[in-house]
């Protein structure tokens, strides 16, 4: 029981810490804390550049950072860093990691006490530590991401291991769920409808990932054309092969969760992850229609990033619901 509200407590946790860092890159927040694990040389933020200790400063890390950004580091001094403090990013930032702290633990705890998982022993365990890890190295890659100066390529791994987390977090709950829910929830395992359902999940895998790379111009964008108008950063993205792959791929995302709803209607029992998932695909789409032809709104940008985080999350829990009427995977489960 510990197993499973934990699981739970993880998975809401590590969404809302996909929906905070969102905000941090769509406010362009990632430096608002230059350093790490402190921000300005403080553990608590500062909310002005007084209460900033310029001695404490790594000024050799500015200037590295400064290099990465085809910045010239002589032009980095303590009076040019401090007039770069922003407290509204800075805050912004420093929620970000305060939210990485319920994960943290979560994922610890869970962790622990998989130990003593008595159905699916073998597997909670595996998993859990996987959790842990992931989230460990995740913690590692937002320092990486600070120390980079944001670098691009880092970013979209920081949200791949996001993603895998979600997916591992909903395979625990699945597995640790009430004995009393096991035999009443396994839908009839039909192999076109599996295969269906994975080609979804990894098409909106892809997604997320071709998602975080258009986040990435669009932070460039910000950077280069501060103060313009976000409509007038659509005809830039749209151009762009990322976008119409992205656009592209959509489609495919339409075409088989209605696949998904279609072929799973005559299923014994009522199910409700795929009525959710067509009309979350429905509603990814109407925001990919405001981003690429109205404007890029900081506020789609969360929304969308957020959706497709609960949807990978249903997506891989009815795929595990459908393996588990797999008898073979059954077996495998109960020798676990």
């Amino acid at each position: 029981m510990y197993v499973h509200r934990l699981a739970w407590i993880a998975l809401i946790s590590v969404i809302v810490l996909v929906a905070v860092g969102a905000t941090v890159r769509v406010t362009g927040s990632g430096l608002g804390c230059p350093d790490w694990p402190t921000c300005w040389g403080c553990l608590i933020p500062p909310t002005s550049a007084d209460q900033i200790d310029v001695e404490k400063l790594d000024l050799e890390k500015f200037k590295r950072h400064a290099i990465r950004k085809g910045i010239d580091p002589d032009t980095i001094t303590r009076e040019t860093i401090l007039e770069s403090f922003d407290p509204v990013h800075t805050w912004i930032e420093f929620v970000n990691r305060l939210t990485s702290l319920p994960l943290g633990l979560s994922t610890l705890l869970l962790a622990l006490f998989s130990l003593g998982a008595k159905r699916n022993r073998k597997a909670i365990i595996c998993l859990a530590w996987f959790s842990l890890f992931d989230v460990l190295f995740n913690a590692v890659m937002g320092a990486m991401v600070v120390r980079s100066g944001l670098q691009p390529g880092i970013i979209t791994l920081h949200m791949a291991l996001a993603f895998l987390l979600i997916a591992v977090l909903v395979t625990i709950i699945w597995l640790s769920r009430p004995e009393k829910a096991a035999d009443t929830t396994q839908p009839k395992f039909e192999r076109r409808l599996l295969i269906v359902s994975l080609v979804f999940f990894g098409c909106l895998f892809g997604e997320g990932l071709l998602g975080s790379q258009l986040r990435e111009q669009t932070d460039e964008l910000a950077r280069l054309s501060e103060g313009a108008d976000r409509a007038d950063w659509v005809g830039q993205i749209v151009s762009t092969l990322i976008f119409k792959v992205h656009r592209s791929l959509s489609w495919t995302l339409l075409i088989s969760s209605c696949l998904m709803l279609y072929w799973s209607r005559n299923l014994p029992g009522k199910f409700k992850e795929p009525r959710m998932i067509v009309a979350m695909v429905i509603l990814m789409m109407l925001m990919g229609i405001i981003l690429g032809h109205v404007a890029i709104y900081a506020i789609v940008q969360v929304l969308h990033v957020v959706v497709t985080a609960v949807l990978l999350a249903v997506t891989w829990h009815w795929i595990v619901r459908l393996l588990s009427g797999n008898r073979s995977v059954l077996r495998l489960a109960e020798k676990s």
